[in-house]
């Protein structure tokens, strides 16, 4: 990718930030620290801290986006892709903390007393898609089909949890899923 490209993914990061910050996401834990991982589904360092299970569904959106990508715009310079890949992603990490979407999450998803992400994990859970979009560009395709699946797979049976279970319990909540990961 050219370094105009990695200028501009430098400049989403930045707005993205400047947006939780001005919409008043905390920049870090209120606990005071930053950790690497917090392993736990139901900690409330959870969507704080660097890194947590649901980091892996970022890296999901990431291989999910570059294949999206490479069907409807192959076309398209690989930069333009990550770009587009990259504004979406942020657009959901502000969308993601809007008080209307962490109530829907509180109400409808397995994320107990969910408050929103720290601006540190928000701008991981970016990069994070960002390395699952570029691993996807690297991978054969067997090997990011295996990655994909393992990164929906292991969450599913240590946290019951992972993106296509918040996909659905986000558009059509289940009495049956909640129950199970209540567990």
């Amino acid at each position: 990718m050219s370094r105009r490209s990695w200028l501009l993914a430098f400049a989403v990061l930045a707005a993205a930030a400047a947006i939780l910050l001005a919409m008043g996401r905390n920049p870090i834990c209120t606990c005071g620290t930053v950790e690497l991982w917090v392993g736990t589904r139901d900690s409330p360092k959870t969507s704080q801290m660097l890194a947590d299970w649901y980091s892996l569904s970022h890296i999901v959106h990431g291989l999910l986006f570059y294949a999206g990508l490479w069907l409807v715009a192959r076309r398209w310079p690989v930069g333009r892709r990550f770009l587009l890949a990259l504004l979406i992603e942020a657009g959901w990490e502000v969308i993601e903390n809007t008080p209307m979407v962490i109530d829907r999450y509180r109400a409808t998803t397995a994320a107990i007393g969910y408050t929103g992400d720290s601006v540190v994990n928000s701008l991981s859970d970016i990069l994070m898609m960002a390395l699952g979009f570029l691993l996807a560009r690297k991978l054969p395709l067997w090997a990011a089909i295996v990655l994909l699946l393992v990164l929906e797979i292991v969450p599913l049976f240590v946290i019951r949890d992972n993106l296509t279970l918040n996909v659905i319990a986000l558009i059509a909540p289940s009495h049956a899923i909640q129950a199970w990961q209540a567990g």
